[in-house]
């Protein structure tokens, strides 16, 4: 009551001796409410030369000692994750640059703009050495072996160059955008999703296509996302509908049937008929097959982390996030998948007990990206507040 009284003698708007305490009484309040998820921050190095949202990130293959980061800021970086330097910016782009990574031996990177911009350049001479522009990007991958690079745009054509001389070839696909695309581990083979909810699986020698699902046996909605095991022998789709592993044989006409369908009933609160069906959907953000176990993640829109059994083909654990999950990545060699959020954090996940082993906080935004190092020591975030973090995720018990 006494501090109510005193407060009440208090004017605010007063240029005179209490305006001091007045702010400091301010601020204080302020930063409990709106800088709630900037208090904690478990990161050890932040790159802040983006100037908008970071949309993706990719690590070095043979040294994991670089990133390179492509933003809403028509901008990418190559930077050092032991301190944030920047070692080169891929200048150029004329939109957003939603793709970016390197080669398999490290010595190019690329990085692609929405409209369909692509560049790569040598790291070591930190030069462009190819570009080339094609239609709206909807995604980019390197060959896991050679100096390969494939991408696939929103008229449904994947295109496939030979970097630096540039020698193209075109798959072409129905008349709708590639969604998402996966050279297959034997390095001869990709699988490409569609918004008509086709998948194909194309020879990239021959150019032709193996095998097309689609119909009743396939999706009804666009394919959001594709994963494949170690060894090639199965496919996992993922769309805004439901998703299914597809087996695959390694010879050159497979026999490709669905093996089972994985179906999450959403738990968002069912939408009343009548406002429209997409809000019901409950769409596959982001999947993966685990190297050491039977086992695959799946990430939903509505915050779900499931973990299937592919033996069973059963529901293996639910591990629920307050908010939808963008990606998630399974460590190379355990059974231990990490997600990704809109609520800005990172969390490592016991895919075999279905536990969270620990949990990462630092941007003040939803988490677009990232990525793990091979040992799996570190992760780099890219998020909508402008930044890039490096976590060290190194655990005492490995």
């Amino acid at each position: 009551d006494d501090l109510a009284d005193e407060m009440e003698d208090v004017d605010f708007d007063d240029e005179g001796a209490e305006e001091p305490d007045a702010e400091a009484w301010e601020t204080e309040d302020d930063e409990g409410v709106e800088d709630g998820m900037e208090a904690q921050d478990d990161s050890e190095v932040t790159f802040s030369l983006h100037s908008a949202s970071v949309f993706c990130v990719s690590l070095d293959p043979r040294t994991n000692t670089l990133a390179v980061t492509g933003g809403e800021d028509d901008k990418a970086f190559v930077w050092r994750v032991s301190d944030g330097e920047l070692l080169f910016e891929c200048s150029g782009h004329k939109d957003s640059v939603t793709c970016a990574g390197f080669s398999h031996d490290s010595v190019f990177v690329a990085t692609g703009d929405m409209s369909g911009l692509i560049k790569v350049w040598r790291v070591d001479t930190k030069e462009e050495v190819w570009s080339f522009e094609v239609g709206d990007l909807e995604w980019m991958e390197w060959h896991p072996q050679a100096h390969v690079l494939l991408a696939g745009t929103a008229d449904g054509n994947s295109w496939m160059w030979k970097i630096p001389s540039g020698d193209c070839k075109t798959f072409q696909g129905p008349a709708c955008p590639a969604t998402c695309g996966r050279i297959l581990p034997d390095g001869k083979r990709a699988v490409v999703g569609y918004e008509d909810g086709t998948m194909r699986i194309w020879d990239l020698k021959q150019g032709t296509s193996l095998h097309v699902l689609k119909g009743q046996d396939g999706h009804q909605d666009p394919l959001t996302c594709v994963a494949s095991n170690q060894d090639g022998s199965l496919i996992m789709t993922g769309s805004v509908d439901y998703l299914g592993p597809l087996p695959l044989s390694t010879s050159q006409s497979p026999s490709t049937q669905v093996v089972c369908v994985f179906k999450m009933e959403s738990t968002a609160p069912k939408v009343p008929s009548g406002q429209g069906e997409e809000a019901e959907s409950n769409s596959v953000e982001s999947l993966g097959f685990c190297n050491v176990m039977p086992l695959a993640a799946v990430g939903y829109l509505d915050g779900t982390l499931a973990i299937y059994d592919l033996s069973t083909q059963t529901l293996r654990h639910k591990c629920q996030h307050e908010s939808g999950i963008v990606q998630l990545l399974w460590e190379e060699s355990s059974a231990v998948v990490y997600t990704c959020s809109l609520d800005g954090a990172v969390r490592l996940w016991d895919a075999r007990s279905g536990k969270m082993i620990s949990e990462y906080r630092g941007h003040s935004a939803e988490i677009l990206d990232f990525a793990v190092n091979k040992d799996a020591s570190i992760v780099v975030t890219t998020s909508g507040d402008h930044q890039a973090k490096v976590f060290c995720v190194q655990r005492p018990d490995r």
